[in-house]
């Protein structure tokens, strides 16, 4: 009877510690899964931001008073947007694409030989200076992965135009003394748009070939391109545009694949004027009801 309550004994402490052991393992295995569902929760809520530095672009948004009014606000205090109430509205992080959004729509806000309103983003070489600029000579790479957000449409069922880049001329003062205008505004040589999901370039040409170097200078003297479209449609994805200038040369890029290469007279005498890259929001509307979201991800600039 002992031998046989001592090998009872024994199978039931063995039985005993195999069930203690599966309890234990099947533990293990849940909290293995909990962690698992842990890890995966944090990483949808994290937050992603977009790599730009603003250090050198100041941003002017469809707020202020009146024509000509648009607020604009440069470095120190633009790289604080993310706390600054009055760009909250235009200029904010979509933390979940990592998207720094530009957001337009009409109002009577607007800069100056506009009827359209911007929330765009203006390069300052010198932060907090419009005066110091670049010309094609000097040269100079603008470098921008974007994305069209939310546009609304007109009455035919179009998206809304939307210009995403430019480079803007400028008049040094000496220029606008010569002439006799009332500011440094110059002619913008090249316009990006995003238009029904395409991506379309417009530059600037001479209306007549031998004009002097004073008449030039008037923005009478040019007139647009009939512009050109690239083949891929973007759509609502992203996509890298590179903007290239040097002495009488211009070559625009779509995603590292499709170029477009301006080299003609008109390019070449553009060398009288000054420049600066420009990108974001410039809203071409005036309809009721209108908007439009552009997405920056990633914007760099080499002179």
């Amino acid at each position: 009877m002992n031998i046989f309550r001592k090998k009872s004994l024994t199978i039931f402490l063995m039985i005993f510690l195999a069930v203690g052991a599966t309890s234990q393992n099947k533990k293990s295995s849940g909290t293995e899964s909990d962690s698992k569902i842990e890890k995966r929760n944090k990483k949808k809520k994290k937050v992603k931001l977009p790599n730009i530095d603003l250090s050198h672009w100041k941003v002017t948004i469809p707020e202020g008073e009146g024509k000509g009014g648009a607020i604009s606000v440069s470095p120190p205090e633009i790289l604080d947007y993310a706390n600054n109430e009055v760009l909250a509205p235009f200029m904010y992080n979509d933390s979940v694409s990592g998207a720094l959004v530009f957001h337009a729509y009409p109002t009577n806000a607007t800069t100056a030989n506009t009827k359209y309103s911007r929330s765009e983003l203006r390069e300052q070489m010198e932060p907090g200076n419009d005066k110091v600029n670049w010309t094609f000579a000097q040269g100079g790479t603008l470098k921008a992965k974007m994305a069209m957000g939310d546009v609304s449409r007109t009455d035919d069922g179009k998206y809304h135009k939307v210009i995403i880049a430019q480079i803007h001329g400028r008049l040094t003062n000496e220029q606008r003394e010569l002439i006799g205008q009332k500011d440094n505004n110059a002619p913008p040589i090249l316009k990006i748009y995003w238009q029904n999901g395409k991506i379309r370039v417009k530059t600037k040409v001479l209306k007549y070939a031998g004009v002097d170097q004073k008449a030039i200078l008037y923005k009478e003297a040019w007139t647009d391109d009939k512009g050109k479209n690239f083949e891929q449609e973007v759509g609502f994805r992203k996509f890298t545009i590179e903007v290239k200038v040097s002495d009488g040369k211009m070559v625009v890029s779509l995603n590292k694949n499709e170029f477009f290469v301006y080299d003609n007279a008109s390019i070449k005498r553009w060398g009288v004027f000054e420049n600066y890259f420009k990108v974001g929001n410039y809203f071409q509307t005036r309809d009721e009801g209108a908007f439009a979201n552009v997405k920056v991800y990633e914007l760099s600039v080499e002179h």
